[in-house]
């Protein structure tokens, strides 16, 4: 089978800590050292065929995972503007405008159009009067310059930027590289790795990444949107059809996968494909051929199978998430 391998995963493996594996018996007397249940897991590597290339480039490169593993990563610079679908629109410009002058909206695991009805029900919808984000014309208050996208932007927002509609467009990231890497043979842990906070983002050396894969047309998977900030400041910073959105240092990302990106369709039905996460693990979508969702998954949203070996399925896009922890090691450097 293409890229794929099998590793075997043992307490005492050398991949691993020897004090992980310590037994709690209080029997001290009892060795079952030898006795160890060894189980093999599938690994499948990464496949740099999958993914696009008009909007980036890859390459090998010597890396170091964070269990201490020296390895080769798959270096991917991409310009962080997707190539396979159009970005926006974001914000409508009217109350009467309809669902297709505007983005969406997630909040409490639901998915909302954010049309002009949207924005003229805002007070209701959040039961708070303050929310007043058009003028006795309709028209919604949109930011319009790259100073009031990054102004907007600031966790700091000042109040001049109340209820406006936070709308960051490509033109102003032109010049914007992102750089990511990710092993080409994920390295499975016998403990997960739960995603830092704050914002996307590549990783820091010695923190566990906040980004939680890029997708297959090398747009990253950020973290959870701030959307509880974003709602304070009497903001709204939607999102796309699919699921994106910018800003000036991360350049346009996903809080969502709703369908619109590259994917790789499974012969067995099995849901497509859609990314890598940053252990080097595939990503899948949450659904198979048939509308179902696998049952059998951890905490981190995956699992195994004979043909896929260990992988993520995506969660819902109203859950403003795509996968809750990393199975795998992932790069410090």
């Amino acid at each position: 089978m293409k890229n794929t391998l099998y590793i075997t995963l043992g307490c005492f493996a050398f991949l691993f800590s020897l004090n992980s594996c310590s037994s709690d018996s209080d029997d001290e007397s009892i060795d079952d050292s030898t006795d160890e249940e060894v189980s093999t897991e599938l690994v499948v590597n990464v496949d740099p065929d999958y993914f696009t290339t008009d909007n980036l480039t890859i390459t090998t490169v010597p890396c170091t995972l964070s269990d201490g593993t020296e390895t080769d990563c798959y270096q991917i610079v991409t310009s962080s503007t997707p190539t396979d679908h159009e970005m926006g629109p974001w914000c409508p410009d009217n109350i009467t405008d309809n669902a297709e002058a505007g983005g969406i909206w997630l909040d409490s695991g639901e998915v909302y159009d954010v049309d002009g009805a949207f924005i003229q029900n805002m007070a209701n919808f959040y039961n708070d009067e303050k929310w007043q984000m058009y003028d006795d014309n309709g028209d919604i208050y949109v930011t319009e310059t790259e100073d009031d996208c990054i102004n907007a932007a600031n966790p700091n927002v000042g109040t001049e930027y109340e209820n406006f509609c936070v709308e960051c467009i490509p033109s102003y990231i032109t010049d914007l590289t992102q750089t990511w890497l990710i092993p080409i043979t994920p390295v499975l842990q016998s403990e997960n790795a739960y995603f830092s906070t704050g914002g996307g983002g590549p990783m820091t050396a010695s923190t566990i990444p906040s980004t939680r894969g890029v997708a297959l047309n090398g747009i990253e998977y950020s973290a959870p949107a701030p959307v509880n900030n974003i709602l304070s400041a009497y903001t709204l910073a939607p999102f796309d059809d699919a699921g994106g959105h910018i800003n000036v240092h991360q350049g346009y990302h996903y809080h969502a996968a709703t369908g619109y990106s590259t994917t790789i369709d499974q012969d067995d039905d099995h849901a497509p494909l859609i990314g890598y996460a940053m252990d080097g693990n595939g990503i899948y979508e949450m659904l198979d051929a048939d509308g179902n969702e696998s049952t059998d998954l951890d905490d981190c949203r995956g699992h195994s199978d004979d043909t896929r070996g260990y992988h993520y399925h995506i969660d819902a896009a109203g859950n403003n998430n795509f996968i809750n922890c990393l199975k795998g090691a992932y790069v410090i450097e």
